[in-house]
């Protein structure tokens, strides 16, 4: 490699992983935690896994996250509609992903953790598994990944990619080592224009990049269950005139804002249900704490879903996971967290999916695809503050038609802009086929 930086990049990484995973190891061994799995980490990717991949291509799919596993796993499956002769595998970086993974393809299609963003752990892995293309999902740039899959001849994907404004200002700082990082992704497959933007000036060549939408309209979509409105209302023991104020994925400082703004709304409309999801579980005690302090009851949700409590509280705090899509469905309120504090926000398509009319502050530059199409269609409501925010709730509970309508608009745009995950599938399919060609 010429370029200096990911000498020096390489260099740190090798340091940093000799000289750390000792202590690594025997942290591991004392407190029985990361240790599951710890060879897939480092490269070594079982065999058993490797002898599943029979067909051709065989294509690696790398989703860090659940909400990357969930894009992941609609692009799957239109590959194995294009390419049924496929092998493919699945990667990712957390627990979570990984069980929702092997829970959804886990008899159909190995399923792995991806090896550390080290030389010798990737070469190893990639030698193992020796895929003719490796796809990452969303903005995942792994410099020693791409590095070693040209090296060994394998063609590398972006999809449903997408770069924040946030972001793109920390990578364009070391613009020339990503510029010469990003010469080793075959295609970049991004969500908007902007992101293709983004993506170019951190110095992708032009004619490698195409915008191709958001995969996540596609998820939200399907996740649709036809009994959860019902269910959940019998869970949180509502009446049919209740009405529910839902506050998802919300993080450090906001909640308190957020209850500023219930209590004025409380002031006429008396039933109003608080229901409380942080976007981390740790966070439940100090949420509870805080509402204790300002004199609200609450109840556990996982209390209430078990049966082993029924609902009287005001207020109900999410404390388990994957819940926030079902408990979207009964609101008549919906905030979307991480954006009164500037954290970029949250995805507003989970609830808009269930005809909700979404609320968010103004640190909403990670879903600007989303917030923008929202707002076009008088769907989406951007807040400054705890006031604007009961104002504006308090003029649309007193007009249930206007928000059921508005609810409408959000529910079609979801629908309406479907279709990413097939097209980012072609960009893979394509790949795939030219990289045959030319063996």
């Amino acid at each position: 490699m010429n370029n200096v930086l990911y000498r020096v990049y390489t260099w740190l990484g090798s340091g940093l992983f000799l000289s750390g995973f000792p202590p690594f190891f025997l942290y591991t061994l004392l407190s029985g935690r990361y240790g599951r799995h710890l060879n897939e980490r480092l490269g070594d990717v079982p065999r058993h896994v490797a002898r599943r991949l029979t067909g051709r291509p065989r294509i690696w799919l790398h989703a860090v996250s659940l909400g990357e596993s969930a894009v992941a796993g609609l692009i799957i499956q239109a590959l194995q509609r294009r390419l049924p002769s496929c092998s493919i595998l699945l990667s990712t970086m957390t627990e979570h992903g990984r069980k929702v993974a092997i829970d959804a393809w886990g008899r159909d299609l190995p399923v792995i953790y991806g090896p550390i963003d080290f030389v010798g752990s990737v070469r190893k892995a990639i030698s193992r598994v020796r895929p003719d293309v490796l796809v990452f999902v969303e903005t995942e740039i792994w410099p020693a990944w791409l590095m070693e899959a040209r090296r060994m001849g394998v063609r590398t994907a972006l999809v449903n990619g997408r770069i924040s404004v946030r972001s793109i200002r920390g990578y364009l700082r070391f613009r020339p080592f990503f510029r010469e990082v990003l010469r080793n992704v075959d295609i970049f497959s991004m969500i908007l224009e902007e992101d293709a933007v983004r993506i170019r000036a951190l110095g992708a060549a032009p004619e490698k990049v195409a915008v191709n939408g958001n995969a996540k309209f596609d998820v939200f979509a399907r996740k649709l269950a036809p009994n959860a409105p019902q269910e959940t209302r019998e869970i949180l023991n509502l009446r049919p005139a209740d009405r529910v104020l839902v506050a998802g994925s919300t993080r450090e400082g906001e909640e308190e804002l957020l209850l500023d703004a219930y209590e004025k709304m409380l002031e006429e409309f008396s039933d109003l249900l608080l229901i409380i999801a942080p976007r981390h579980l740790e966070r439940v005690p100090a949420v509870t704490s805080l509402l204790a302090r300002r004199g609200l009851g609450y109840r556990l949700w996982g209390d209430l879903a078990g049966g082993v409590a029924t609902r009287t509280e005001r207020v109900v705090v999410v404390d388990t996971f994957g819940e926030l899509s079902r408990i979207y469905s009964v609101g008549d309120i919906v905030f979307c967290g991480a954006s009164l504090v500037p954290m970029g926000g949250q995805n507003p398509l989970e609830a808009a999916v269930w005809g909700k009319m979404v609320f968010y502050g103004p640190s909403m530059e990670d879903f600007q695809d989303a917030k923008g199409l929202l707002e076009d269609a008088g769907a989406g409501i951007e807040i400054s503050g705890p006031d604007a925010f009961a104002q504006e709730a308090l003029r649309l509970l007193r007009d249930p038609e206007l928000l059921a309508a508005r609810g409408e608009r959000a529910r079609q745009v979801v629908m309406q802009n479907g279709g990413a995950a097939e097209r980012h599938a072609r960009v893979i399919c394509e790949l795939a086929m030219e990289g045959e060609s030319r063996q």
